[in-house]
């Protein structure tokens, strides 16, 4: 009798143990809020839409929850985050793009504050006192079309850019428009110092480079050879040469680049599924989804699957206010379009 209720017992911890049960960050007291509210969360955010799409889908599948999606360039995304709540009909429930950004809509208190579990990943030195966890870093630097350039021929740091054979070959995205690429500008000098940056800006500005809307239409003129070298994020070089595009990056060294984070806006819909979500996305599952889809994420030991990638020395770009930002686009604009 006794042995029988053990296996009895043993038995229904096995069935216990195969039941889908929600990640070990979510409560299911949270799902079920979430559920009552709808059950899914919207999301704005400048992260690609592939890994993005890969997580709604297992967050689907362990939580019973859905996310939608808008991808824009992290200036839209702050533009039409801002413009919706200001007019107080807000239809996000998240946001997740690059720090300033993200700090320009806090300043504004569109952001409710949620310490969420998942947080217990990630190192203290990574964890923003007011935006949370910074789950990736976005690093900038060179790729390149390795049809249209050979390895051998092609440039080996910054200033090589200014050569005459790369003269009419550079695409980058327009430093007055876009708001990652207007910081990287104005960081320079922390890789150049400030005498050698002053007059690297001018003399690439002088180059004439095409000038695009963001950073991945960039890499997608590299891609078809359209423009063979490119100011974009090194991640592209993985990203587009898994589909097959002859494409590698230079190996800077020290290359700049921004955290990225994600938060629930306080006017949120759908708040429970808004918080359910930034567990699961800050969580060891998702970051790995994104690690090997080749993203720089903060969690230790993780990398893209990108040649030499633990080799790269991040160096953390300098955030600027809103004033600021202004103020540097009208200056770049006296320089990138005289």
């Amino acid at each position: 009798m006794v042995i029988k209720i053990r296996y009895a017992l043993w038995a229904l911890i096995a069935v216990l143990g195969l039941a889908p049960q929600p990640a070990w960050s979510q409560s299911k007291n949270l799902i079920d809020a979430a559920k009552k509210e709808g059950g899914k969360a919207i999301v704005y955010g400048s992260l690609e839409s592939s890994p993005v799409e890969k997580i709604i889908k297992v967050f689907r599948s362990k939580t019973g929850l859905d996310a939608e999606y808008w991808r824009a360039s992290s200036t839209k995304v702050m533009d039409r985050a801002l413009g919706e709540y200001r007019a107080g009909r807000p239809l996000f429930d998240l946001i997740l793009t690059n720090a300033d950004p993200m700090i320009i809509m806090a300043k504004e208190g569109i952001f409710a504050k949620y310490n969420s579990p998942s947080a217990r990943n990630y190192a203290p030195e990574s964890i923003h006192p007011d935006l949370g966890p910074r789950y990736r870093n976005v690093v900038v630097g060179i790729i390149y079309n390795t049809r249209m350039i050979k390895p051998a021929d092609a440039p080996k740091s910054l200033e090589d850019l200014l050569k005459p054979q790369y003269r009419g070959k550079l695409v980058m995205p327009d430093p007055t428009q876009h708001t990652t690429t207007t910081q990287w500008v104005t960081n320079l000098w922390k890789v150049l110092g400030k005498e050698k940056a002053d007059r690297f800006i001018r003399d690439l500005a002088a180059t004439k480079p095409v000038l695009v809307e963001s950073l991945l239409p960039a890499a997608k003129r590299v891609t078809t050879g359209e423009t063979p070298i490119a100011i974009t994020y090194v991640k592209y070089a993985y990203i587009f040469g898994k589909e097959g595009a002859p494409l590698d990056y230079v190996r800077l060294g020290k290359m700049m680049g921004d955290g990225h984070y994600v938060n629930l806006n306080n006017k949120a819909s759908h708040p429970s599924a808004g918080k359910a979500f930034i567990d699961f996305f800050l969580d060891s599952e998702s970051v790995k989804i994104m690690a090997d889809m080749g993203e720089f994420v903060n969690l230790k030991g993780v990398y893209p699957p990108l040649p030499d990638a633990d080799k790269i020395q991040f160096v953390q770009m300098d955030g600027l206010s809103k004033k600021e930002y202004a103020a540097k686009k009208k200056e770049y604009q006296k320089i990138f379009l005289k």
